[in-house]
Protein backbone atom coordinates (compact mmCIF):
# COMPACT_ATOMS: atom_id res chain seq x y z
CA UNK A 1 0.00 0.00 0.00
CA UNK A 2 1.61 3.51 -1.30
CA UNK A 3 1.02 6.07 1.32
CA UNK A 4 0.11 9.53 0.61
CA UNK A 5 2.99 12.11 0.46
CA UNK A 6 2.99 15.29 1.52
CA UNK A 7 3.40 18.58 -0.73
CA UNK A 8 6.99 19.63 1.27
CA UNK A 9 8.29 16.02 0.63
CA UNK A 10 7.04 15.62 -2.88
CA UNK A 11 9.51 18.40 -3.84
CA UNK A 12 12.21 16.61 -2.39
CA UNK A 13 11.45 13.26 -3.99
CA UNK A 14 11.10 15.09 -7.49
CA UNK A 15 14.77 16.42 -6.86
CA UNK A 16 15.99 13.42 -6.35
CA UNK A 17 14.23 11.02 -9.06
CA UNK A 18 16.30 14.08 -11.20
CA UNK A 19 19.23 13.65 -10.17
CA UNK A 20 19.57 10.31 -9.53
CA UNK A 21 20.21 9.16 -12.88
CA UNK A 22 22.89 12.06 -13.62
CA UNK A 23 25.00 10.66 -10.18
CA UNK A 24 24.56 6.70 -11.75
CA UNK A 25 25.98 8.55 -15.36
CA UNK A 26 29.31 10.38 -13.13
CA UNK A 27 29.58 7.05 -11.12
CA UNK A 28 29.32 4.05 -13.05
CA UNK A 29 28.59 0.38 -11.76
CA UNK A 30 32.57 -1.48 -11.60
CA UNK A 31 34.19 1.18 -13.25
CA UNK A 32 37.52 1.73 -12.09
CA UNK A 33 38.58 5.14 -10.71
CA UNK A 34 39.83 7.80 -13.15
CA UNK A 35 42.89 7.59 -14.31
CA UNK A 36 45.41 10.80 -14.00
CA UNK A 37 45.45 12.67 -16.95
CA UNK A 38 48.62 12.61 -19.47
CA UNK A 39 50.32 15.35 -20.20
CA UNK A 40 51.28 16.24 -23.32
CA UNK A 41 54.62 18.12 -24.24
CA UNK A 42 54.56 20.70 -26.60
CA UNK A 43 58.10 20.05 -27.55
CA UNK A 44 58.84 18.14 -30.59
CA UNK A 45 60.02 14.49 -29.87
CA UNK A 46 62.70 12.82 -33.08
CA UNK A 47 60.54 10.31 -35.61
CA UNK A 48 61.80 6.80 -34.90
CA UNK A 49 63.39 6.14 -38.85
CA UNK A 50 61.38 2.92 -40.39
CA UNK A 51 63.64 -0.18 -40.64
CA UNK A 52 65.42 0.09 -43.82
CA UNK A 53 63.59 -2.39 -46.55
CA UNK A 54 66.52 -5.35 -47.36
CA UNK A 55 66.94 -5.32 -51.14
CA UNK A 56 65.44 -7.59 -52.85
CA UNK A 57 67.28 -9.91 -56.05
CA UNK A 58 65.45 -8.26 -58.94
CA UNK A 59 64.84 -11.17 -61.81
CA UNK A 60 64.01 -8.88 -64.22
CA UNK A 61 67.36 -6.53 -63.84
CA UNK A 62 69.22 -9.72 -63.81
CA UNK A 63 67.49 -10.26 -67.16
CA UNK A 64 68.27 -7.01 -68.67
CA UNK A 65 71.85 -7.23 -67.87
CA UNK A 66 71.39 -10.79 -70.05
CA UNK A 67 70.13 -8.06 -72.96
CA UNK A 68 72.84 -6.32 -72.84
CA UNK A 69 75.57 -8.71 -73.09
CA UNK A 70 73.77 -10.39 -76.19
CA UNK A 71 73.75 -7.11 -77.83
CA UNK A 72 77.79 -6.95 -77.76
CA UNK A 73 77.63 -10.34 -79.52
CA UNK A 74 80.23 -13.04 -79.80
CA UNK A 75 82.58 -12.38 -76.45
CA UNK A 76 85.41 -14.38 -76.95
CA UNK A 77 88.25 -14.13 -75.33
CA UNK A 78 91.06 -11.06 -76.61
CA UNK A 79 87.55 -9.62 -78.48
CA UNK A 80 86.11 -5.98 -78.81
CA UNK A 81 83.09 -7.59 -77.80
CA UNK A 82 84.14 -9.54 -74.49
CA UNK A 83 86.35 -5.58 -73.93
CA UNK A 84 83.08 -4.04 -74.18
CA UNK A 85 81.27 -6.68 -72.08
CA UNK A 86 83.92 -6.63 -69.48
CA UNK A 87 83.62 -2.70 -69.35
CA UNK A 88 80.38 -2.51 -68.77
CA UNK A 89 80.61 -5.34 -65.80
CA UNK A 90 82.45 -2.87 -64.07
CA UNK A 91 80.89 -0.03 -64.81
CA UNK A 92 77.49 -1.99 -63.11
CA UNK A 93 80.14 -2.77 -59.97
CA UNK A 94 81.11 0.50 -59.37
CA UNK A 95 77.54 2.04 -59.63
CA UNK A 96 76.84 -0.40 -56.53
CA UNK A 97 79.80 1.17 -54.58
CA UNK A 98 81.73 -1.73 -55.04
CA UNK A 99 85.86 -1.29 -54.90
CA UNK A 100 86.61 -3.32 -58.14
CA UNK A 101 89.84 -4.16 -59.78
CA UNK A 102 90.42 -6.10 -63.34
CA UNK A 103 93.24 -8.50 -63.07
CA UNK A 104 95.03 -8.64 -66.57
CA UNK A 105 97.82 -11.44 -67.83
CA UNK A 106 98.50 -13.35 -70.86
CA UNK A 107 97.46 -17.07 -71.32
CA UNK A 108 99.13 -19.48 -73.88
CA UNK A 109 96.16 -21.15 -75.94
CA UNK A 110 96.50 -22.89 -79.17
CA UNK A 111 95.78 -19.89 -80.83
CA UNK A 112 98.32 -18.11 -79.56
CA UNK A 113 99.15 -15.79 -76.43
CA UNK A 114 95.71 -14.69 -75.56
CA UNK A 115 95.13 -11.13 -73.11
CA UNK A 116 92.76 -11.77 -70.86
CA UNK A 117 91.64 -10.22 -67.53
CA UNK A 118 89.36 -11.67 -64.52
CA UNK A 119 87.09 -8.63 -63.02
CA UNK A 120 86.94 -8.80 -59.36
CA UNK A 121 85.13 -7.10 -56.54
CA UNK A 122 84.53 -6.95 -53.00
CA UNK A 123 81.95 -6.43 -49.94
CA UNK A 124 84.43 -6.57 -47.08
CA UNK A 125 83.40 -8.41 -43.83
CA UNK A 126 84.54 -8.39 -40.29
CA UNK A 127 87.06 -10.90 -40.19
CA UNK A 128 89.74 -12.30 -43.61
CA UNK A 129 87.44 -14.33 -44.19
CA UNK A 130 85.97 -14.80 -47.97
CA UNK A 131 83.34 -16.49 -49.39
CA UNK A 132 83.35 -16.65 -53.26
CA UNK A 133 80.76 -15.90 -55.73
CA UNK A 134 81.88 -16.08 -59.02
CA UNK A 135 80.67 -16.79 -63.00
CA UNK A 136 83.33 -16.69 -66.14
CA UNK A 137 81.64 -14.05 -68.51
CA UNK A 138 83.55 -15.14 -71.75
CA UNK A 139 81.45 -17.03 -74.44
CA UNK A 140 82.92 -20.10 -76.39
CA UNK A 141 85.31 -19.07 -80.00
CA UNK A 142 83.20 -20.74 -83.27
CA UNK A 143 84.82 -19.37 -86.49
CA UNK A 144 81.41 -20.13 -88.72
CA UNK A 145 78.60 -19.65 -85.66
CA UNK A 146 77.09 -16.67 -84.34
CA UNK A 147 76.89 -17.87 -80.59
CA UNK A 148 75.48 -15.32 -78.11
CA UNK A 149 75.62 -17.82 -75.30
CA UNK A 150 72.39 -16.49 -73.40
CA UNK A 151 72.53 -19.29 -70.96
CA UNK A 152 76.58 -19.62 -71.08
CA UNK A 153 77.51 -17.16 -69.89
CA UNK A 154 75.01 -14.41 -69.65
CA UNK A 155 72.54 -15.68 -67.46
CA UNK A 156 75.11 -16.42 -64.59
CA UNK A 157 76.79 -13.20 -65.57
CA UNK A 158 73.78 -11.07 -64.75
CA UNK A 159 72.38 -13.18 -61.63
CA UNK A 160 76.36 -12.24 -60.45
CA UNK A 161 75.71 -8.95 -60.97
CA UNK A 162 72.69 -8.79 -59.35
CA UNK A 163 73.40 -10.54 -56.11
CA UNK A 164 76.14 -7.98 -56.10
CA UNK A 165 73.60 -4.98 -56.15
CA UNK A 166 71.93 -6.81 -53.06
CA UNK A 167 75.07 -7.61 -51.02
CA UNK A 168 76.03 -3.86 -51.77
CA UNK A 169 73.26 -2.68 -50.19
CA UNK A 170 73.60 -4.10 -46.63
CA UNK A 171 74.02 -1.13 -44.07
CA UNK A 172 75.97 -3.94 -41.94
CA UNK A 173 79.17 -5.60 -42.26
CA UNK A 174 78.59 -9.49 -42.39
CA UNK A 175 80.87 -11.68 -40.39
CA UNK A 176 83.25 -12.80 -43.54
CA UNK A 177 83.63 -10.92 -46.41
CA UNK A 178 81.99 -11.65 -49.94
CA UNK A 179 84.27 -11.68 -53.36
CA UNK A 180 82.36 -11.03 -56.55
CA UNK A 181 85.11 -12.64 -59.18
CA UNK A 182 84.03 -12.90 -63.08
CA UNK A 183 86.45 -14.97 -64.94
CA UNK A 184 87.84 -14.70 -68.38
CA UNK A 185 88.90 -17.88 -70.69
CA UNK A 186 86.47 -20.42 -69.25
CA UNK A 187 85.74 -21.72 -72.42
CA UNK A 188 88.19 -23.83 -74.77
CA UNK A 189 89.64 -22.90 -77.76
CA UNK A 190 89.45 -25.80 -79.75
CA UNK A 191 86.01 -27.63 -80.45
CA UNK A 192 86.29 -30.07 -77.13
CA UNK A 193 86.93 -29.41 -73.49
CA UNK A 194 89.73 -31.90 -73.70
CA UNK A 195 90.99 -31.82 -77.40
CA UNK A 196 93.54 -29.62 -77.03
CA UNK A 197 96.23 -28.68 -73.69
CA UNK A 198 97.50 -31.22 -71.25
CA UNK A 199 96.81 -32.26 -68.16
CA UNK A 200 99.31 -29.72 -66.47
CA UNK A 201 98.29 -26.75 -69.25
CA UNK A 202 94.78 -27.16 -69.98
CA UNK A 203 92.89 -25.55 -73.08
CA UNK A 204 90.11 -24.38 -70.46
CA UNK A 205 89.44 -22.54 -67.35
CA UNK A 206 92.35 -19.83 -67.75
CA UNK A 207 90.90 -17.88 -65.72
CA UNK A 208 90.27 -19.69 -62.64
CA UNK A 209 93.36 -21.49 -62.81
CA UNK A 210 95.13 -18.03 -63.40
CA UNK A 211 93.13 -16.45 -60.01
CA UNK A 212 93.82 -19.51 -57.69
CA UNK A 213 97.58 -18.97 -58.51
CA UNK A 214 97.02 -15.04 -57.96
CA UNK A 215 95.27 -15.93 -54.31
CA UNK A 216 98.39 -18.43 -53.72
CA UNK A 217 100.91 -15.99 -54.36
CA UNK A 218 99.56 -13.27 -52.38
CA UNK A 219 99.18 -15.49 -49.16
CA UNK A 220 95.28 -14.85 -49.57
CA UNK A 221 94.33 -18.36 -50.24
CA UNK A 222 93.77 -19.59 -46.84
CA UNK A 223 91.15 -16.79 -46.60
CA UNK A 224 88.98 -18.40 -49.10
CA UNK A 225 86.82 -20.50 -47.14
CA UNK A 226 84.13 -21.39 -49.93
CA UNK A 227 83.83 -20.75 -53.68
CA UNK A 228 80.15 -21.27 -55.65
CA UNK A 229 80.19 -21.39 -59.04
CA UNK A 230 77.28 -19.85 -61.20
CA UNK A 231 76.94 -21.34 -64.72
CA UNK A 232 74.25 -21.94 -67.13
CA UNK A 233 71.44 -21.19 -64.20
CA UNK A 234 68.93 -19.52 -66.02
CA UNK A 235 67.14 -21.77 -68.48
CA UNK A 236 63.31 -21.37 -68.35
CA UNK A 237 62.90 -24.89 -67.36
CA UNK A 238 65.49 -24.76 -65.10
CA UNK A 239 66.24 -27.87 -63.10
CA UNK A 240 69.55 -28.15 -61.39
CA UNK A 241 70.98 -31.68 -60.87
CA UNK A 242 73.93 -32.04 -57.70
CA UNK A 243 77.43 -32.28 -59.29
CA UNK A 244 79.85 -35.16 -57.86
CA UNK A 245 83.03 -32.92 -57.80
CA UNK A 246 81.25 -30.33 -55.65
CA UNK A 247 82.07 -30.54 -51.92
CA UNK A 248 78.99 -32.05 -49.96
CA UNK A 249 78.47 -29.69 -47.31
CA UNK A 250 78.30 -26.45 -49.18
CA UNK A 251 75.63 -28.14 -51.92
CA UNK A 252 73.69 -29.68 -49.03
CA UNK A 253 73.02 -25.77 -47.95
CA UNK A 254 72.16 -24.29 -51.11
CA UNK A 255 69.50 -27.55 -51.84
CA UNK A 256 68.34 -27.39 -48.45
CA UNK A 257 67.87 -23.82 -48.58
CA UNK A 258 66.02 -23.75 -52.16
CA UNK A 259 63.81 -26.64 -51.12
CA UNK A 260 63.07 -24.43 -47.71
CA UNK A 261 62.01 -21.56 -50.00
CA UNK A 262 59.59 -23.68 -52.21
CA UNK A 263 61.88 -24.54 -55.12
CA UNK A 264 61.90 -28.52 -54.53
CA UNK A 265 61.31 -29.17 -58.38
CA UNK A 266 64.81 -27.29 -59.05
CA UNK A 267 66.98 -28.68 -56.81
CA UNK A 268 66.89 -32.30 -57.27
CA UNK A 269 68.55 -35.02 -56.39
CA UNK A 270 69.88 -36.68 -59.65
CA UNK A 271 73.76 -36.33 -60.24
CA UNK A 272 74.48 -33.69 -62.90
CA UNK A 273 78.12 -34.46 -65.15
CA UNK A 274 79.69 -31.63 -65.61
CA UNK A 275 82.85 -32.51 -67.08
CA UNK A 276 85.15 -29.86 -65.93
CA UNK A 277 84.21 -26.26 -65.05
CA UNK A 278 85.98 -23.29 -63.06
CA UNK A 279 85.18 -24.25 -59.28
CA UNK A 280 87.78 -27.54 -60.14
CA UNK A 281 91.15 -25.01 -59.66
CA UNK A 282 89.73 -24.04 -56.15
CA UNK A 283 89.01 -27.97 -55.35
CA UNK A 284 92.11 -29.16 -56.75
CA UNK A 285 93.61 -26.21 -54.49
CA UNK A 286 91.68 -27.30 -50.80
CA UNK A 287 89.36 -24.38 -51.39
CA UNK A 288 85.53 -26.19 -50.73
CA UNK A 289 83.69 -24.98 -54.05
CA UNK A 290 79.99 -25.76 -55.62
CA UNK A 291 78.68 -25.70 -59.09
CA UNK A 292 75.49 -24.58 -59.83
CA UNK A 293 75.01 -25.41 -63.13
CA UNK A 294 72.59 -27.35 -65.49
CA UNK A 295 73.87 -28.87 -68.44
CA UNK A 296 72.90 -32.58 -69.07
CA UNK A 297 69.21 -31.71 -69.67
CA UNK A 298 69.89 -28.21 -71.67
CA UNK A 299 69.26 -28.41 -75.45
CA UNK A 300 70.52 -25.57 -76.53
CA UNK A 301 74.25 -25.31 -75.13
CA UNK A 302 77.01 -24.68 -77.78
CA UNK A 303 74.61 -24.26 -80.38
CA UNK A 304 73.54 -21.02 -82.23
CA UNK A 305 69.91 -20.85 -80.70
CA UNK A 306 71.62 -20.14 -77.00
CA UNK A 307 69.10 -16.71 -76.92
CA UNK A 308 67.20 -14.75 -74.99
CA UNK A 309 64.10 -16.32 -75.42
CA UNK A 310 65.80 -19.64 -73.68
CA UNK A 311 65.94 -17.43 -70.60
CA UNK A 312 63.66 -16.95 -67.75
CA UNK A 313 63.51 -13.53 -64.94
CA UNK A 314 61.91 -15.95 -62.46
CA UNK A 315 65.05 -18.85 -62.59
CA UNK A 316 67.55 -15.95 -62.46
CA UNK A 317 65.37 -14.88 -59.32
CA UNK A 318 65.17 -18.53 -57.57
CA UNK A 319 68.67 -18.98 -58.45
CA UNK A 320 69.94 -15.15 -56.86
CA UNK A 321 67.81 -15.30 -53.59
CA UNK A 322 68.46 -19.31 -52.75
CA UNK A 323 72.39 -18.25 -52.76
CA UNK A 324 71.68 -15.11 -50.87
CA UNK A 325 69.76 -16.92 -48.25
CA UNK A 326 72.29 -19.47 -48.06
CA UNK A 327 75.41 -17.20 -47.55
CA UNK A 328 74.57 -16.66 -43.63
CA UNK A 329 74.15 -20.37 -43.59
CA UNK A 330 77.44 -20.86 -45.24
CA UNK A 331 79.47 -17.96 -43.40
CA UNK A 332 77.91 -19.83 -40.27
CA UNK A 333 79.82 -22.86 -41.05
CA UNK A 334 83.30 -21.25 -42.05
CA UNK A 335 83.28 -18.64 -39.59
CA UNK A 336 83.22 -21.52 -36.72
CA UNK A 337 85.78 -23.78 -38.66
CA UNK A 338 88.40 -21.56 -39.98
CA UNK A 339 90.61 -24.02 -40.92
CA UNK A 340 93.28 -22.53 -43.92
CA UNK A 341 92.28 -25.11 -47.42
CA UNK A 342 94.23 -27.78 -47.65
CA UNK A 343 95.25 -28.73 -51.21
CA UNK A 344 94.31 -32.01 -53.03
Amino acid sequence: MIGRVSTGNRAGVLATVILMPLLFAACPKNDPPPRPRAVISTGTRPIEPAAPIPTAFNGERALDHVRKQINFGPRPPASPQLEKTRAYIVGQLKTYGLATSVDEFTATTPQGEKKMANIVADIPGETKILILITSHYDTKHYKDMQFVGANDPASSVGALLEIGRVLASAKEKAKVGYRLVFFDGEEAFCEGWDECGSEDSPDNTYGSRHYVSQLRSKNELENVHAMILLDMMGYKNLELGRDPSSTRWLQDIIWQTGRELGHGKIFVDRAEGVGGDDHEPFIRAGVDAVDLIQLSNYPHWHKADDTIDKISAQSMKVVGDTVLASLPKIAARVGTNPTAPTPQ
